[in-house]
């Protein structure tokens, strides 16, 4: 936590930060421009808000793009700040409540975790039916390979979808697939509006991709859900659900349990 605190500290490292969580996935000049900063003194900012897990990167062709990364705020409220007194550490609830609520970027959601596993143990995680029932109450059937076509099984209603595929599976390194369908059995088994649920089902099919990384002793696993309308609802639920469902990935694969729940809510099945 040290490094997180560290690089909250400085001034000129929370106003960048505020600006990613204006607009998130922001180029090197267009965060020097919008600051007033130097080139030179960005990148130095932007090397210790990466260093401290606050900032993750991609490259989207040949420019390399800066997204906040909610989780190291996660941890502190979860971990550390709730065994203190909350008004003493009014800020930091502050910003752990505006990542959850503002989605991450206008078209896309992008989180970097760093979990203590292997990246075997991860990918199992990820896709073995008694891992993912565990931490996310889903299954998916399908062979994992690419182009074929997957069902997702959540609280007993099976959601199937010729458009619902795996886009890419490099075991122990790489995955990704569409995301579901929302359907009318979705919406009656969730007890969700359907009218709202038409909505969401309107949207363009928006798909999830996991990076996992070796690093040391540790994995560090990026995701990254794109594809988004501008100003999509789904969007909003799914960066709130997103944050919640990794933790408990991580605290499962790091304790043997994951992270208790108190109801199954239905923004995480719409999200999940």
């Amino acid at each position: 936590m040290d490094e997180v605190f560290k690089a909250l500290a400085d001034g000129s490292r929370r106003r960048l930060l505020d600006s990613l969580n204006t607009r998130n996935g922001q180029s090197l000049r267009e965060l020097c421009t919008e600051l007033a900063m130097t080139r030179q003194s960005v990148s130095k900012h932007l090397a210790v808000l990466e260093a401290a897990n606050l900032v993750t990167t991609l490259w989207r062709g040949r420019e390399k793009l800066h997204y906040l990364n909610a989780e190291p705020i996660n941890a502190i409220a979860d971990r550390w700040i709730n065994q203190y007194d909350q008004g003493r550490v009014h800020a930091l609830a502050d910003l752990k409540r505006a990542l959850e609520q503002e989605p991450m970027g206008e078209r896309e959601f992008v989180y970097t975790s760093y979990i203590n596993t292997t990246p075997e143990r991860l990918w199992q995680a990820l896709t073995d039916p008694a891992f993912t029932e565990r931490y996310w109450g889903v299954t998916f059937d399908t062979d994992w390979r690419v182009g074929s076509e997957m069902a997702w099984l959540h609280n007993g209603v099976r959601i199937a979808d010729p458009e619902q595929v795996v886009l890419e599976a490099e075991p122990y390194r790489r995955l990704s697939y569409s995301w579901h369908s929302f359907t009318p059995e979705f919406a009656r088994a969730y007890e969700m509006d359907p009218a709202e649920v038409a909505k969401l089902a309107d949207e363009p099919r928006s798909k999830v991709s996991f990076e996992i990384e070796p690093r040391g002793r540790a994995v560090r696993l990026i995701v990254v859900h794109e594809g988004f309308a501008p100003g999509s609802p789904l969007l909003e639920t799914v960066s709130e659900g997103w944050a919640e469902l990794l933790s408990s990935l991580k605290t499962l694969l790091e304790t043997g349990e994951p992270l208790p729940q108190a109801e199954p809510a239905a923004t995480a099945s719409a999200a999940d």
